[in-house]
């Protein structure tokens, strides 16, 4: 029996081959592999002993927003669609059980209706809760990692385990308690109390972020990481004056050197190239090379 036949006999799995894995990514590099979708809890718990049997790679994205699929994808791809009734967010908790697949955009304008302090930090952020607490993702204004107070994960067995976050949880754009092939299923938030300047400040910061940010392109985020916090990667591209520079349909963008910008349909090898072009220039004009903050597979 095949992996689409066991499949078939889980709830809540659909299991699709060949599939064009494009869309799963906001970069849309072109990109094609198989695709499991996991609908419930249920269906994960059941999934989960049949991949680590077989020994089958797999790789989780949720919105891929800072992630990036190579042309054929060896890694089975599972991504999350778990329901929830977004009528939780209509009133005000200390704290919230929020599962990984919910977009950060809906927390942000929870953030806004209530005012709640520390959430301003993941404003603009495209993300799924599980793949910003899996990179402890962050703005100029925080990390996300400061709100979490427990994440609980799905094991390779198909058995949940929670984590309780301390201070040594995370470290910039890093967590240091997922272990390899579990799955982040859902966190417990909190905040730092109620703040009647929040909806403001979240708002001059997606002004700010639309001045700065080729938002509305197709991009995956900050590329590489900053060597250091008084050294940002877009700074030092642009000293070397590389915004605009493309291969084929790819470019650093014109507006911030860490963002490269896809304007049709960008490969693979073209973001392997700038990447390499980026990194030359790098050593040869400051002796640094770029550490990647995007998520790319082995393959």
């Amino acid at each position: 029996m095949n992996l689409k036949e066991r499949l078939s006999f889980i709830n809540d799995v659909e299991y699709l081959e060949n599939e064009n894995l494009t869309s799963y990514t906001t970069f849309k590099l072109s990109s094609i592999g198989d695709l499991i979708k996991v609908k419930s809890l249920e269906g994960l718990k059941a999934l989960m002993p049949v991949l680590a049997q077989n020994n089958i790679p797999y790789l989780v994205v949720g919105w891929g927003a800072n992630q990036i699929l190579p042309a054929k994808c060896n890694d089975k791809i599972i991504h999350l669609e778990f329901t929830f009734d977004l009528d939780n967010l209509n009133e005000l908790k200390s704290e919230y059980i929020l599962p990984a697949s919910l977009g950060l955009n809906h927390l942000t304008a929870h953030a806004v209706k209530f005012g709640l302090k520390g959430w301003e930090v993941f404003t603009g952020i495209p993300a799924s809760l599980g793949g910003a607490i899996f990179m402890n993702a962050g703005t100029n204004l925080g990390e996300i990692g400061k709100l979490i107070k427990s994440v609980r994960l799905m094991t390779t067995s198909g058995e949940i385990r929670e984590e309780v976050i301390t201070e040594n949880s995370f470290s910039y754009r890093h967590n240091h308690f997922v272990n390899p092939g579990e799955i982040i299923i859902d966190a417990t938030l909190t905040h730092l109390g109620i703040d009647d300047s929040i909806p403001q400040k979240i708002k001059d910061y997606l002004e700010y972020r639309k001045k700065t940010q080729p938002l509305a392109t197709k991009n995956c985020g900050c590329v590489f990481k900053n060597p250091l916090k008084e050294l940002p990667a877009g700074k030092l591209i642009d000293l070397l004056q590389l915004k605009g520079v493309g291969v084929g349909e790819l470019r650093i963008s014109p507006k911030h050197g860490n963002f490269m910008e896809n304007s049709g349909k960008a490969s693979w090898d073209q973001f392997s190239t700038l990447v390499e072009l980026i990194n030359y220039e790098m050593d040869h004009f400051f002796g640094i090379e770029f550490e990647l903050e995007v998520k790319i597979p082995y393959h």
